[in-house]
């Protein structure tokens, strides 16, 4: 009876995985903590270091006026964003899908009916 008990060979207790040692938490580096003499000198020389166009940087005309429509275009989208407030975008939203056909809709298909 034994051999025909398939639950014969189940192991009891909790399974032995390969990490199964604990959890290691990883250390936390220190930060070095700058003084505002430091902190200064390192925001004055990152503006410093910040050129305007490198040698190997320099940007074609079509790229420059590509550049420029881009940040046109994001103005304008913004500010179409901002004047509208919450409640007139989802009036405009509810306008839109009442102004379409319903999808679910079955469109009459034979024309003897």
């Amino acid at each position: 009876m034994a051999s025909d008990d398939p639950y014969a060979n189940v192991r009891e207790g909790k399974l032995k995985l390969k990490r199964d040692d604990g959890i290691k938490k990883k250390k936390k580096a220190k930060s070095k903590k700058l003084s505002e003499e430091q902190m200064q000198n390192l925001l004055e020389d990152g503006i410093e270091k910040k050129p305007e166009l490198s040698s190997k940087q320099k940007r074609t005309k079509a790229e420059l006026a590509f550049l420029e429509q881009k940040e046109k275009n994001q103005a304008k989208r913004i500010l179409e964003k901002a004047t509208m407030t919450h409640k007139e975008r989802v009036e405009k939203f509810n306008q839109h899908l009442d102004s379409l056909t319903e999808h679910f809709d079955i469109p009459k298909v034979s024309w003897t009916k």
